[in-house]
């Protein structure tokens, strides 16, 4: 019989009232061929309504006041590949964990959004969603036995409840605003905005080669509906800070089209798309001015 101790394992758990995508099981994740496990990913469906139950040959009619339809729950279980030597070790790392969550949480959410991207890619679905923290219903630390955290159990774990970060009011208004002036014709979303808003999701998600090119187009597509806007003048001095921002972009761009950037590319693409999404707010910002007034 063997005297060294069992291997334990932690693992960070959200659930989701929806379903992610990839179909329930058990995924291996590595960095690259030939590399060694880094995380296992489970995924299973709670709750789900069967599929030949929902079909229906024809419309039928509809309750004037129906109930809610259940929806399915997604539990994902992010679990470290490699383990702890015993209690005393699995214990220490929930106990280092609890008092400061964020980053496993956020290491957790980032293996969990690279499987949703890549499912995205193999299914070729454009409207496959990549999930957040506040998009969990109940997030987990803890640790167990191989067995247990692979089909979602564990010895030991915690609940971490989300807490929104702080914005004043004037702040967590301004969407409300500027949605309800798109909706009402009185302001437009541009092209700008949406590319922009790709770039970031790719970079802030460790796709940096995606980020800088999709950064190219956005940055001339800013740039050229900036300039044509009625408040161009206000504008000028963004304007000016974007200009100077294509040759590093392009630079960065052309650097992404043969492999991974270094670590000064990098910050050019973040740096730059900083400056981008601070004049397209500004701009923002002027049209809901200029909306409000008589």
């Amino acid at each position: 019989m063997s005297d060294e101790p069992e291997l334990l394992f932690s693992f960070v758990q959200f659930e989701f009232p929806r379903e992610l995508g990839p179909a329930d099981g058990r995924y291996v994740i590595r960095e690259g061929a030939g590399a060694e496990a880094s995380h296992v990913l489970v995924l299973r469906t709670l709750g789900a309504t069967e599929r030949r139950r929902l079909a229906r040959n024809r419309p039928r009619p509809a309750e004037p006041e129906p109930a809610p339809t259940p929806v399915p729950t997604t539990r994902a279980t992010v679990i470290g590949a490699v383990g702890h030597d015993g209690e005393a070790a699995a214990a220490g790392w929930l106990e280092g964990a609890r008092g400061e969550p964020d980053d496993a949480l956020a290491g957790a959410l980032r293996v969990l959004n690279r499987a949703l991207h890549a499912h995205a890619v193999a299914s070729a679905d454009p409207l496959a969603a990549e999930v957040r923290r506040e998009h969990a219903l109940v997030a987990r630390l803890g640790w167990g036995r191989g067995d247990q955290v692979a089909d979602g159990r564990w010895a030991e774990a915690v609940e971490v409840p989300y807490r929104p970060p702080k914005r004043r009011r004037a702040e967590a208004l301004r969407p409300q605003e500027r949605l309800a002036a798109m909706l009402g014709g009185r302001d437009r979303p541009l092209a700008a905005e949406s590319l922009a808003l790709r770039a970031r999701l790719d970079l802030d998600q460790g796709r940096e080669r995606e980020a800088a090119l999709q950064l190219r187009v956005a940055l001339e597509a800013g740039i050229a509906e900036l300039e044509d806007d009625p408040r161009a003048e206000r504008l000028a001095p963004r304007l000016a800070e974007l200009r100077e921002q294509r040759g590093p972009v392009g630079d960065a761009a052309n650097a992404a089209l043969g492999g991974p950037l270094e670590p000064t590319t990098r910050e050019a693409v973040g740096h730059a798309l900083t400056r981008l999404e601070a004049a397209l707010r500004a701009r923002a910002v002027a049209a809901l001015d200029a909306a409000g007034e008589p």
